[in-house]
């Protein structure tokens, strides 16, 4: 199976190719406000990488949020065209269950206005809700021990870009396959006009 793997919901691009189990090619690059620009040109290099075509596309897999208002809809409506056009299956994944890829941590991701995404990951599964909450307070709620994946400099931490290809790949039995397309939605848990403060 050949599937197309994006990841639009954050200040990263990624664009990644899974054949038989593999990583044939990937793509992964800090593009912030860029995505919708570069999206296309990283598809092309990827599928150019792995000698393949865009109908040799079996399947498509993208994070669903939580994460930027625009950015989760870009990979999100790309997916929705590509998938509808093929006729082949659409699948999606939580955006902090991707970054943390099934390892031990917390993820925090920027939410803007001074508060950030988090959820906290143990053995394999995440054991806290996805939330929404101000940096100060989860500043004061994280181990030093823990490892911080994401933006963990809103926190006082090392930031630490997540290995969203290898992620795709290690959370392949967590894929949500979509049986109407049409109605896939992004994860939001601020409102619309939240999303859009600076």
């Amino acid at each position: 199976m050949i599937y197309l793997c994006m990841d639009t919901s954050h200040t990263w691009l990624a664009v990644s190719l899974i054949i038989d189990d593999q990583v044939a090619a990937s793509f992964q690059q800090d593009c912030w406000k860029r995505q919708s620009e570069e999206i296309f040109p990283a598809i092309q290099s990827v599928m150019e990488q792995a000698g393949i075509t865009p109908k040799d596309v079996q399947g498509i897999v993208i994070s669903k949020g939580p994460g930027s208002y625009t950015g989760v809809r870009i990979a999100m409506t790309i997916a929705k065209v590509y998938a509808s056009s093929l006729q082949i299956p659409l699948y999606t994944i939580g955006s902090l269950d991707l970054y943390a890829g099934g390892e031990d941590c917390t993820v925090v991701t920027d939410a803007r206005s001074k508060r950030v995404y988090h959820a906290q990951y143990r053995n394999g599964e995440r054991i806290t809700e996805v939330s929404a909450i101000p940096c100060e307070e989860l500043m004061n709620r994280i181990p030093a021990e823990e490892v911080v994946i994401g933006d963990g400099n809103l926190i006082g931490r090392e930031k630490k870009e997540p290995e969203i290809a290898q992620n795709f790949l290690k959370l392949m039995p967590k894929w949500e396959k979509q049986e109407n397309i049409h109605l896939v939605e992004p994860e939001y848990l601020k409102s619309r006009e939240a999303y859009l403060l600076k």
